[in-house]
């Protein structure tokens, strides 16, 4: 029980990291870059396209209709070493 609260606290933590990543790269450093933007969209397409939502396998339900996939697809879009790294430090306990 602990360990899937602190598995989920940990997964809303790399979420939010990435957010902040993507909005300081797109508001405050003015730093766009067609790439970053492609993925985000390819990520969230994606995740809509075959229903993928890491939130919901961490049984969380949203009230807001496609947040689940948006949030994977952004987190997806950071690319795989980052989902496989993080995966293998889970998997790893």
């Amino acid at each position: 029980m602990i360990e899937n609260k602190f598995l989920s606290i940990t997964m809303f933590a790399i979420i939010i990291e990435a957010l902040i990543t993507y909005l300081n790269e797109f508001l405050v450093s003015g730093n766009i870059q067609w790439k970053m933007i492609l993925s985000i969209i390819l990520g969230t397409i994606m995740t809509i396209a075959y229903n993928l939502d890491i939130l919901e396998y961490l049984n969380f339900k949203s009230n807001i209709p496609y947040i689940g996939p948006i949030i994977t697809g952004i987190f997806l879009s950071r690319g795989s070493n980052y989902v496989y790294n993080l995966f293998e430090k889970f998997m790893a306990r």
